[in-house]
């Protein structure tokens, strides 16, 4: 049996950085593997079930809307700034107790205005239709979203677990994250693009 194109396409769409990548490398190296797993279900069940939604009609909903676009993407760069800054005014100190890491909800909702995954779920849907019923489909999308990308977040996770052992100085930490705030803003400006 032949692999589904579908898997591969959503495979190279989600494993590059991103919002959700950059985020859960720094929590993963932040507050380690154990505590960064709420985050990464939070991010894999969203970005299934923004992927199914999408594939149910949704998304020719927001293709038929271009200015509720414009809207989800203004949201979206502000959500996404708004958490460079919290990366940017962290004080990830060794003596302290670092702040919590995102909650699963947290990681769900953050799909909502996570524009990678609204623009690869919409690339999916028209590009690897298989002809099922909108509810099929939305299982069938969905689910690999859903799968796939909980593999990607835990990889990422774990790398960034990884980075703990280069991060052994407040100065370090500090560098880290405000190369991650960095990433992250630059992320945003360039969904206004």
């Amino acid at each position: 049996m032949l692999l589904d194109p579908l898997y591969v396409f959503v495979f190279l769409g989600l494993f590059p950085p991103g919002p959700n990548i950059i985020l859960l490398t720094a929590s993963g190296a932040m507050f380690g593997f154990k505590r960064t797993v709420p985050h990464v279900l939070g991010v894999a069940v969203g970005v299934g079930i923004t992927a199914g939604l999408t594939a149910f009609g949704l998304g020719a909903i927001l293709l038929a809307l271009p200015k509720l676009i414009i809207v989800l993407k203004v949201l979206a760069a502000l959500w996404i700034l708004w958490m460079a800054w919290g990366l940017w005014t962290a004080t990830p100190s060794l003596a302290s107790k670092p702040a919590a890491p995102m909650t699963f909800v947290q990681a769900v909702l953050f799909q909502w205005v996570n524009p990678k995954i609204w623009a690869i779920a919409l690339a999916a849907v028209s590009a690897y239709s298989a002809g099922l019923t909108p509810i099929g489909e939305a299982l069938r999308v969905g689910s690999a979203f859903s799968g796939i990308n909980f593999f990607v977040c835990m990889f990422w996770t774990f790398a960034g677990t990884l980075l703990t052992f280069l991060l052994t100085s407040d100065v370090a930490r500090h560098v880290f994250m405000r190369a991650m705030a960095l990433a992250l803003a630059a992320f945003s400006l360039m969904i206004l693009a």
